[in-house]
């Protein structure tokens, strides 16, 4: 056999559970249409991006190609830099500059360039289950460990007890995500002074900072008049990772940014160190093209009310059949208890009815099933007898 790294290979041969159920998904559009199919797994936004992308695009392009199409900067082009930290400023009342800011290529290299930049080996991660499956590739690469800490079980919020149990000395950050994929729960003020006077005393007992990642590609996906809190407000040494892939409907193009917080510990060192992660893992100079529409976009978002609509919709119908779940206050997707006691046997059942779900096993929570609806709302009609005769199936009580 041919000498490769054996841990790349198993990651390679072995997609994540989303990925593999969303080419499931794709093989049977093509045996029997596309409308025939109800594929609830991948985040993918079926909302068109807002027509300041499209309007900016085309006067881009009308611009000679050196200004559009060559390398910036390895951080990002500094006007499209200091656009986004003035709109932070403006929006959320930092201090923050273009030196503050680095462009990326979508969240998940924000996410990995940050993780690189502060972690050493043997480092924990902590991370509140249910998570995004990748945060534990993403740590592990690093060089880290993953620490996952449950979250309640009756409404899915952070239990505070729990997580100041679970930070140790070899704790170098924490990871946030709100709202939360998979659960479209939004982390309340409450809980984000708990989890940042954790933070304060386990940083002084242990003499070490003890980062806060803020995962934040769903911060405008809100509805009902909900608030996504600023993280910085309640903790200095933050470092927030954005995408607008979910906002502006962007997901293929993949831009983001990442924000060192001016108030964190030696923020231009910090800086610095993203830099250096970011160059090591190839991630320099953000596609320039999507780079320069985002001055243009900053604080937009695609129609959202659709979403809103398609949540509405899907717990209505759910609850009536007599599925257990909460009515999520952001992002896109429903947490539905599996009526099953295995999550990925009630998936597989469904699969007869052409519905595709994804078991929540892999997001380090079992008994219960994601489903992504960004979809198309004729889709979620279309579906519905499906959801209502596996209810059947199983006997759910009403």
């Amino acid at each position: 056999m041919i000498p490769v790294n054996e841990k790349m290979l198993g990651l390679g041969e072995k997609s994540s559970a989303i990925r593999e159920i969303f080419e499931y998904g794709n093989k049977r559009r093509a045996e029997i249409g596309a409308e025939n199919v109800f594929d609830f797994s991948l985040g993918n936004p079926s909302v068109p991006a807002p027509m300041c992308v499209n309007e900016t695009l085309v006067k881009l392009l009308e611009k000679e190609p050196d200004s559009v199409h060559a390398y910036t900067s390895g951080p990002g082009d500094r006007n499209v830099r200091a656009s986004v930290a003035e709109y932070l400023n403006k929006t959320f009342g930092s201090e923050m500059t273009y030196e503050n800011i680095y462009m990326t290529c979508g969240a998940a290299a924000s996410l990995t360039s940050t993780l690189n930049a502060v972690i050493n080996g043997g480092d924990e991660v902590i991370v509140f289950a249910p998570f995004f499956p990748e945060y534990r590739v993403f740590i592990e690469k690093a060089g880290g460990e993953l620490v996952a800490v449950k979250c309640r079980e009756d409404d899915l919020t952070i239990d505070a007890r729990r997580f100041e149990e679970s930070v140790t000395e070899k704790t170098k950050a924490v990871i946030i995500n709100s709202p939360n994929n998979p659960t479209g729960v939004v982390i309340s003020e409450k809980q984000l002074r708990d989890i940042s006077g954790v933070l304060k005393r386990k940083s002084a007992e242990y003499g070490h900072i003890i980062y806060l990642i803020s995962d934040e590609p769903y911060r405008e996906l809100v509805y009902g008049g909900v608030k996504v809190p600023f993280v910085p407000d309640f903790y200095g040494e933050t470092i927030i990772c954005y995408s607008f892939s979910k906002s502006l409907s962007l997901p293929g193009e993949r831009i983001g940014y990442i924000a060192v917080c001016e108030k964190a510990t030696e923020w231009k060192r910090l800086f610095s160190a993203v830099c250096g992660a970011a160059r090591s893992l190839g991630f320099v100079c953000a596609p320039s093209i999507f780079q320069k529409i985002v001055p243009e976009c900053l604080g937009k978002t695609s129609d959202i009310s659709v979403y809103e609509k398609n949540r509405n919709t899907l717990v209505g119908a759910l609850t009536e059949y007599g599925y257990k779940l909460a009515s999520p206050d952001g992002a896109f997707y429903l947490f539905l208890k599996s009526p099953d006691i295995s999550a990925a046997a009630f998936c597989e059942r469904a699969k007869k009815y052409e519905i595709l779900l994804v078991p929540s096993d892999s997001f380090g929570f079992d008994g219960y099933v994601r489903i992504a609806y960004c979809v198309n709302p004729g889709m979620i009609d279309r579906a519905l007898p499906g959801f209502r005769a596996l209810a059947e199936e199983y006997k759910i009580k009403k």
